[in-house]
């Protein structure tokens, strides 16, 4: 990685696209109505930044240093969050489209998602201790051999998880939506 280093700065309804972003270290960074679709963010390091209404969607993701980082209203269509630098990753989403994502096997303790779309997502062997998903659409998302120790799934839907084969002790749940946690059985619940 280059010796790039940025601090503080905002960048607006840029188009990375068509012109990379300098690879480097941002820290404290706004990223607002940007567009990062299919480009190579590998290598770089995101601290203490916030993505808003911003399209990063099949970006790749190859070491890339996502720390304390917020996406917000941004659009994450098949990012492979499991190919970031996994020992430093801490970020939460918040009415973001992350539909056909993978988190696969990463650490998220404590990982927050709010009133999101994670279609598809592939949550297999992360650790989600305390997850909270609020108001999220969880359709399809497949964990298997997840930790979902004390997660918050009461506002959440769509959502099959297998309690055979996941941790779910402490995790909590909506009355209406435990058939979620029953789907294996193909039976009906009334």
């Amino acid at each position: 990685m280059s010796k790039h280093y940025t601090e503080g700065q905002g960048y607006q309804n840029e188009n990375y696209a068509e012109g990379a972003l300098p690879k480097g270290e941002y820290e404290n960074c706004t990223f607002t109505a940007c567009t990062f679709a299919n480009t190579d963010l590998s290598g770089y390091h995101f601290v203490e930044c916030v993505f808003e209404n911003c399209d990063m969607s099949m970006a790749k993701l190859r070491g890339t240093v996502f720390k304390d980082v917020l996406f917000k209203g941004s659009k994450l269509l098949g990012l492979h969050f499991n190919d970031c630098n996994g020992f430093i990753i801490t970020f939460r989403f918040e009415s973001c489209l992350l539909n056909f994502s993978s988190f696969y096997r990463l650490k998220l303790k404590n990982i927050r998602f709010t009133d999101c779309r994670l279609e598809e997502v592939d949550f297999v062997e992360a650790d989600l201790t305390n997850a909270v998903f609020l108001n999220c659409d969880l359709n399809r998302a497949v964990f298997r051999s997840t930790i979902l120790e004390g997660a918050d799934f009461r506002s959440s839907y769509h959502f099959s998880i297998d309690p055979e084969a996941n941790r779910i002790s402490k995790a909590r749940f909506a009355l209406h939506s435990v058939s979620g946690l029953l789907d294996k059985y193909k039976i009906s619940i009334e």
